[in-house]
């Protein structure tokens, strides 16, 4: 006999650290773009798994290919060479402006890479005094030690102090706040083109483009975290394209494997240059399996009409969620790209959340105020009207 929510909620509080505001519901199944929780009760998921799942839970074409490899091969050593990892590098590479990957298991992993390369880097053609990176207020960029101390809000900071050094913030969209905190120790310049856990900020062209103007001139490497807005979540294959600015180093997780965990740090070759054998590793990462996954991910992405019918759905959700903010007061902005958007309210939103979960419908607050959404991409207009409606619904019960 399967447990129920309950049962499952009380042995979890006993055994699994308490680290996460989890809702009182426990979920045991998902296909396409809804979840099941233990009672069988049905939800319309606009969490995607805080972006993973883009192609939808379950998407065929991921768990064949996990299928298929779990009867060949499931991990090897990166000691020696192994192909699916090869052949997924030759996708990132090919479809993007870098030119080398290391893979890891997680968003955090590939932004504590991203930090180290950028550092022997700058010491080896420049300075050794050379090893701060300034990064964004409301930013985040992960939960290891340095990459927490990347991640621009205090909160998260707390009680894990002392922090490691090296790491300054400044205001999104502020160049000449950003320019303030440039020294010859500066050897990198690391943001999210869109903030997704800081409330879905989006970064400006022409603030993007002075930023690489300023990293050009200080001899200061650009990376962008793409962990979150990566991987078609804005509508084109990679955040930057809509930028027309092209990074130093960029980071991927999240949706990279379909839902397996994987992660990849990439680089332009005479940045990848600076790691030499022993400098970084990982145990995980790249392993035949997440790389197969990883494999089906992408092709699904680049040939399945996923990326466009991200951009068109994204923009017919665009308009809905601007005659919602137009609907109600409550709303004060909407702001994103393709399939990442953040309704800001001028209350907090977790009561919104909560409620939109007993009609049915996932969403998450960010920042405290601000409802986020993160559908697959491959979802139908009908689909963004029901997320909508009941949208639509709650706020009126509610503030009307």
């Amino acid at each position: 006999m399967s447990a129920n929510s309950q049962q499952i909620m009380d042995k979890g509080k006993k055994y699994v650290m308490n680290t996460y505001g989890r809702l009182p519901m426990a979920i045991v199944k998902g296909q396409g773009s809804i979840l099941w929780d233990a009672e069988g009760n049905q939800y319309l998921d606009f969490v995607g798994g805080l972006a993973v799942t883009s192609l939808g839970h379950c998407p065929e074409q991921v768990t064949a290919a996990i299928k298929e490899q779990s009867e060949k091969l499931l991990h090897c050593s990166n000691l020696y060479w192994i192909e699916p990892q090869v052949d997924l590098a030759q996708l990132l590479v090919e479809n993007s402006c870098m030119n080398k990957v290391f893979f890891a298991n997680s968003g955090a992993e590939a932004n504590e890479g991203a930090i180290k390369l950028a550092r022997k880097y700058a010491k080896e053609h420049f300075d050794p005094e050379k090893y701060e990176i300034i990064t964004l207020d409301k930013s985040f960029h992960g939960r290891t030690l340095a990459t927490l101390t990347a991640t621009g809000q205090e909160k998260f900071h707390q009680g894990f102090e002392p922090l490691p050094v090296g790491f300054k913030y400044a205001p999104l969209n502020d160049l000449q706040a950003l320019e303030s905190l440039i020294s010859d120790k500066t050897c990198a310049v690391m943001l999210e083109p869109i903030q997704g856990e800081g409330g879905v900020n989006v970064a400006t062209k022409e603030y993007l483009t002075g930023v690489k103007k300023l990293c050009q001139q200080h001899d200061a490497l650009l990376i962008f975290d793409e962990v979150q807005v990566g991987l078609g979540r804005t509508g084109t294959m990679f955040a930057y394209e809509h930028f027309d600015v092209e990074p130093d180093i960029m980071t991927l997780a999240k949706a990279l494997a379909g839902g397996v965990p994987m992660s990849a740090l990439l680089a332009k070759d005479p940045v990848a240059a600076a790691f030499k054998p022993g400098d970084h590793a990982t145990t995980f990462g790249g392993n035949p399996l997440a790389a197969a996954a990883g494999i089906a991910a992408v092709n699904a992405l680049l040939e399945d009409g996923v990326l466009e019918n991200g951009a068109k759905v994204g923009e017919y959700m665009e308009a809905k969620l601007k005659q919602l903010a137009a609907d109600f007061s409550i709303i004060e902005e909407v702001r994103g790209k393709g399939m990442i958007w953040g309704i800001q309210l001028s209350c907090s939103g977790q009561e919104i959340v909560t409620a939109c979960q007993e009609k049915g419908l996932l969403i998450n607050c960010a920042a405290g105020n601000v409802l986020r959404l993160l559908p697959a991409l491959n979802i139908s207009k009908s689909v963004v009207d029901e997320a909508v409606n009941i949208m639509y619904q709650v706020l009126l019960e509610k503030f009307n």
